[in-house]
């Protein structure tokens, strides 16, 4: 079959990725509600959020195998027409999402004061993020059903229903919020209260949307410790991620509080972009696992190639934006003329690696399609220890500043760009089969 033949409808990558993308950016947004509410409250109340939100998201993003890790193995099984197996995938994701959220549960009720302690010191800050903590993990479990959700789902290539799923349970948290912060006065917990019936609607949608398919509901312990096999990899990935993008904030904070600042604010936007560019991942995770479910190794790799090259102009387009905007855009976030001063010093850094994002994280929803996860995790670590984390704390110890952070951060993108490109064209990941086997 010629390469022409083996090319996706650009309509069909971005019928995937545009919801996606909804999915993607429904939690930062609402997160942004809840901080805005909360902070007409006061300092402390603010900042117990910040700290029980970090610990939140800390501890949710270790999880996202949930919908990585499952959308793998579905989208393999749906390309091999075998969808009522694909959906048990996602019945057995489910039963183990649940399982892990009632241990973070109950590990939350133990434990919340003295993590909170741990990180903020004894005193209200610590006394607030606990109570936010306590009320808000009660929800891990719906969470981590949305996840699985979201992930099955993806893997039969409907990335639609989660989205208005998802905004469900998102709009429903963001009227209920001032509502019970406010008129009701449940201060802080009230915040947690109403994500904690939000969540309980998207995770409703989504237990609902496995039942319609009359799949059966009983748990599998073997499937269930198979995808656990490939959490493992990715949660070792994230943990990676995770050591280098808070070394590289502690930098930051200790190099001065105007370096800190406009360190915040580019990485936010970087942040941002990281989930812009991911909706385009996730259209190749679907898309990828199919073709090889279907034993189709050459449509995977024309995949491979094609989406890689979508990621490209879509990150030149992007790095031409904010370049564009570099006078304008940071003066919304902060009117300060010392932190202004320090910007440019991780601008431009942000802007020139939009390409390389690109086709970086182009090529991370291939090789996440492919169940390739060993590899990204060993590639993942190695960038980190080799190119990322060396220059963030050389950075602290010369005083090289945020430009020693960023180059570090842009060092760390071009070798996952090495070692992807270098994977990508050996071949060896596109393994054909319903079942996710380990590339060679």
């Amino acid at each position: 079959m010629s390469e022409v033949a083996e090319r996706v409808p650009m309509r069909t990558v971005l019928g995937l990725a545009v919801p996606a993308l909804g999915v993607l950016a429904a939690e930062p947004l609402y997160v942004l509600v809840d901080t805005a509410v909360i902070g007409h409250l006061g300092a402390v109340p603010l900042a117990g959020l910040a700290l029980g939100g970090t610990l939140f998201t800390l501890v949710s993003s270790q999880l996202t195998f949930l919908s990585y890790g499952t959308t793998a193995r579905t989208a393999r099984l749906h390309g091999a027409g075998r969808r009522k197996d694909a959906v048990a995938e996602g019945v057995q994701a489910t039963w183990l999402g649940i399982a892990v959220g009632v241990l973070l549960l109950v590990l939350a009720q133990l434990f919340a004061v003295p993590i909170a302690e741990l990180l903020a010191g004894e005193g209200p800050i610590a006394d607030a993020a606990a109570r936010w903590l306590r009320v808000a993990l009660l929800g891990a479990p719906l969470v981590l059903i949305t996840m699985a959700g979201n992930g099955w789902m993806r893997g039969v290539q409907d990335t639609r229903r989660p989205l208005w799923f998802v905004l469900a349970g998102n709009g429903t948290s963001a009227l209920l919020c001032p509502l019970f912060v406010y008129p009701l006065g449940w201060g802080l917990e009230g915040s947690a209260v109403a994500n904690l019936i939000g969540q309980s609607i998207s995770a409703a949608l989504f237990l609902r949307a496995l039942v319609v398919e009359r799949a059966g509901l009983r748990p599998d312990p073997a499937t269930m410790r198979a995808q656990l096999g490939m959490g493992r990899d990715l949660v070792l990935r994230t943990l990676a991620f995770q050591a280098c993008f808070l070394s590289a904030t502690s930098v930051a904070a200790r190099t001065g509080a105007d370096s800190a600042a406009a360190h915040q604010v580019v990485w936010q936007l970087w942040s941002f972009l990281a989930l812009v560019l991911d909706s385009l991942a996730i259209a190749a995770q679907s898309l990828v696992g199919a073709a090889l479910g279907g034993g189709a190794a050459q449509r995977a790799k024309g995949l491979a190639r094609q989406i890689s090259w979508y990621g490209l102009a879509f990150g030149v387009l992007l790095g031409a934006v904010f370049a564009a905007l570099a006078t304008v855009l940071p003066k919304v976030f902060t009117s300060d003329a010392a932190v202004l001063a320090q910007l440019p010093s991780a601008w431009w850094f942000f802007v020139l690696q939009q390409p390389v994002a690109g086709v970086v994280f182009a090529l991370d929803g291939v090789f996440l399609g492919a169940g390739d996860a060993r590899y990204l995790r060993t590639a993942t670590m190695l960038s980190a220890a080799v190119g990322y984390l060396p220059l963030i704390w050389l950075s602290l110890a010369f005083g090289w500043g945020l430009a020693g952070i960023w180059t570090g951060l842009s060092l760390f993108m071009l070798l996952r760009l090495i070692t992807l490109l270098l994977r990508a064209r050996s071949g060896k990941w596109a393994v054909v089969g319903a079942e996710v086997g380990a590339a060679a």
